[in-house]
């Protein structure tokens, strides 16, 4: 892999107006009022998308990011602004307006900047300024007619394709200055298919940071193979019986549970603040000792992976839970700070038009000591979830309630009778407690995910290998 230099972006930048004397005069005005700390976060991106339904386009547009936002800290105190305008006057008026929140003498701007190398951990062989619709469309025409052709009672295939080049531009009063390049792919598969009078709908999609050459051919397969499966598995399926029962949870994406339920609480301005319930359970375990969780922002080309977060701290592969204990949370600079730790490179922001809070980058679980045929022959009654929807997560307490899209019941240590659209209800950190076996079968899911908080959303990437759950409450049909 190559090397990024932070002057890479002053040049990058430098399209738009961003000069060495702009940084110096923003950084005067921004320390102007006694500040202890500001921040200048540049952000230009550039997305497209294109979508494809009863094999026509029916929607294809992009749009353009562009702009700087401010950040100043006064002690406990957090100011911020932002402007799309990234004249001398603009950005050091954003910065004016963060910082009223301090009423001292002026503090002291960089006097220098640091040039520091970071890694490149999604290298680019198909850079996205290049391609065009053209090369495009035979991506999502060959969905479409995979799609149709896998099954007869495929009646209609929704296509997406998205594609992301950005760049961020992060520099601060102590004189960092950390620059990355960020591209994202992804596709999206929706089918509906109709057998009789019944009519069901699934969906699977791919994403990750690359170019052009993430759309191969064994992806696009795969992502019409899963898609039609999906679909198709929910005609022989029903709705699991109620009652609290053992769930296993397959590997993959049952990772998603992990994130909403057990990672929001690790994060650390939850527990700064004392809302979740890990707040005071630093060093302690809370899980079996076969249980380890990290989250991780080094894999290479993942969703979720960062060369460097939106503070400008470099991407790290952090160990949240270690054999059960709980060795730290997920910190931005400000949490860190709070702690009197290091920051664990988990600042994370939508855009420049948000202060950044620590969010997750590839959460996951590492494989443990047990055969997956092992653990479902451990249950005599109980559930396998192969696939979440539609989830709610109260994120202190780590309440949550899912809907398992597919799985299986499980009866006498075997995988019976397929179900579907089932609820599942419990509380994260309690399930965490109730895992009792973790399977050698660890795997990292590439789906298109999403995380939301505070009304900001980044992509993130989750895994897991298959685990037992010795008890979930299973809202699903009395019988």
């Amino acid at each position: 892999m190559t090397d990024l230099l932070p002057t890479d972006g002053l040049a990058y930048f430098g399209r738009f107006g961003v000069t060495e004397e702009l940084l110096r005069a923003a950084f005067d005005r921004a320390m102007s009022t006694g500040a202890d700390w500001a921040e200048l976060f540049f952000q230009h991106r550039i997305t497209h998308h294109l979508g494809l339904e009863d094999g026509a386009v029916n929607r294809a547009y992009g749009s353009v990011m562009l702009g700087v936002g401010v950040r100043v800290i006064k002690g406990d105190q957090t100011g911020y602004a932002y402007t799309e305008e990234l004249t001398r006057q603009a950005v050091c008026d954003a910065a004016a307006t963060a910082a009223v929140i301090a009423n001292e003498a002026a503090g002291r701007g960089p006097s220098a900047f640091e040039i520091k190398r970071l890694p490149d951990r999604y290298p680019v062989q198909q850079p996205w300024p290049g391609v065009g619709v053209a090369e495009k469309m035979p991506i999502l025409t060959r969905l479409n007619e995979l799609a149709f052709a896998r099954s007869p009672d495929i009646v209609k295939v929704r296509v997406g394709f998205a594609d992301a080049d950005g760049a961020v531009l992060v520099v601060d009063s102590d004189g960092r200055m950390s620059f990355d390049r960020q591209p994202m792919a992804q596709m999206t598969l929706s089918c509906t298919a109709e057998r009789g009078s019944q009519r069901e709908s699934c969906s699977a999609n791919l994403a990750g940071r690359e170019g052009f050459e993430f759309f191969t051919d064994t992806r696009v397969e795969k992502l019409a193979g899963d898609a039609v499966d999906r679909t198709l598995f929910l005609f022989d399926a029903t709705v699991a019986p109620a009652g609290a029962m053992p769930v296993v949870l397959a590997a993959g994406s049952s990772g998603i549970l992990l994130h909403e339920a057990i990672g929001h609480g690790m994060e650390a301005d939850f527990n700064r603040k004392g809302i979740s319930v890990y707040s005071d359970k630093l060093g302690q375990a809370i899980a079996n000792p076969d249980v380890t969780i990290v989250d991780d922002g080094t894999e290479v080309g993942a969703r979720g992976a960062i060369n460097v977060d939106d503070e400008g701290v470099e991407g790290q592969r952090t160990v949240l839970v270690e054999q059960g204990v709980l060795r730290t949370y997920m910190h931005d600079r400000i949490s860190a700070r709070h702690y009197g730790v290091e920051p664990t490179g988990n600042g994370r922001r939508e855009s420049f038009r948000s202060p950044p809070l620590p969010r997750m980058r590839s959460t996951y679980m590492l494989p443990g000591r047990h055969d997956p045929a092992e653990i479902i022959a451990s249950v005599k009654r109980g559930v396998y979830a192969s696939s979440f929807t539609n989830g709610q997560v109260m994120i202190g307490a780590g309440d949550f309630t899912f809907y398992i899209k597919t799985g299986y019941l499980i009866e006498d240590g075997k995988l019976t009778r397929p179900i579907k659209d089932t609820n599942i209800i419990g509380n994260g950190p309690e399930c965490l407690k109730k895992t009792d076996m973790v399977g050698t079968d660890f795997e990292f899911d590439d789906g298109g995910w999403t995380c939301g908080k505070d009304g900001q959303s980044v992509p993130v990437s989750l895994g897991m290998p298959t685990v037992r759950v010795a008890e979930i409450t299973v809202g699903g049909v009395n019988q």
